[in-house]
């Protein structure tokens, strides 16, 4: 006779059981809310500047003098913005800056690239010497080098050109030192097998380095496009012609001239010179985090 237990067995259409986690602490739980609170409290102070900043730009001219330290705006109006716009014709200002910007972030995700890959996969002389002038150059404050980089770019005729503009931020020493550590993480053997195939150095690159190189890669394009869109003294010294100006050059002409005055326009040009960058960082913010993480940038 045969035996047959009634204890029921986990099958493939019945999972087995989890065992119920367990209840957490109340001190832990009580960690948790207070970590909650202090981020909330955080991020309110942190964007507070930027909320009264929009709600600001809404506002006429007679709303803000009236209430300065009111909020919501009592008659919303895109005033403000349609006066940029229309009156200031700040689209080909904004337009400078994108091109600049652009142009500066493709020549620093190529170029960068490509010295990263060198000095972190391939063999030369004077390899360890080249990389220590890169770090010594990071370490160089950029006001240091603007003379000459300006003598420079005068000699070569590029006033008032967007190469000018672009061409001496091509390459940047903390990108090179961003791809350089995170190639130096590709496995050897991989580059091997490549070369064993009878792939070259170009080949490997483009086709194998790169393609692993998206959160490194996205890291240093948000930096760049950051530096490249806010910078100021460089676009203010070499465009000199008022068409060749870029977005913080005309917006801190206008906040020193009769419209200086002028609140609600002046925070109206803020939100439009900032709002590309927030853009950008929201679209790209979980590929800046992984490579903010794997090169261990602080």
């Amino acid at each position: 006779m045969t035996l047959v237990s009634t204890e029921e067995r986990p099958t493939a259409a019945t999972p087995p059981r989890r065992r119920p986690a367990p209840a957490r602490s109340g001190s832990t739980g009580k960690g948790q809310w207070l970590t909650y609170a202090a981020l909330l409290v955080a991020v309110g102070l942190t964007l507070m500047p930027f909320l009264w900043m929009v709600l600001g730009s809404l506002k006429n001219q007679d709303e803000i003098l009236r209430d300065p330290n009111g909020w919501l705006p009592h008659s919303p109006t895109p005033a403000n913005y349609l006066s940029w716009f229309g009156d200031f014709g700040i689209g080909t200002y904004f337009l400078n800056s994108v091109v600049v910007a652009l142009f500066t972030v493709a020549g620093n995700l190529l170029f960068c690239s490509m010295v990263g890959y060198a000095l972190a996969k391939l063999r030369f002389p004077g390899k360890r010497a080249l990389f220590a002038v890169v770090m010594t150059t990071l370490m160089v404050p950029g006001v240091v080098t603007f003379i000459p980089l300006f003598v420079l770019v005068a000699r070569m005729g590029l006033i008032n050109t967007f190469p000018g503009l672009i061409l001496p931020f091509l390459v940047s020493p903390l990108g090179v030192f961003l791809m350089r550590q995170f190639i130096g993480t590709v496995p050897d053997a991989l580059l091997e097998s490549a070369r064993m195939d009878g792939a070259g150095e170009f080949r490997i690159f483009a086709r194998i380095v790169l393609p692993l190189c998206g959160p490194p890669l996205a890291t240093l394009g948000i930096l760049t496009f950051l530096t490249s869109w806010n910078n100021f003294l460089w676009p203010l010294v070499v465009a000199q012609n008022q068409d060749s100006y870029t977005l913080p050059v005309a917006l801190s002409l206008y906040s020193t001239s009769e419209h200086a005055t002028e609140y609600g326009l002046l925070l109206a040009g803020s939100v439009i010179l900032i709002s590309p960058i927030v853009l950008a960082f929201v679209l790209l913010q979980r590929l800046f985090t992984q490579g903010v993480a794997t090169t261990g940038i602080r």
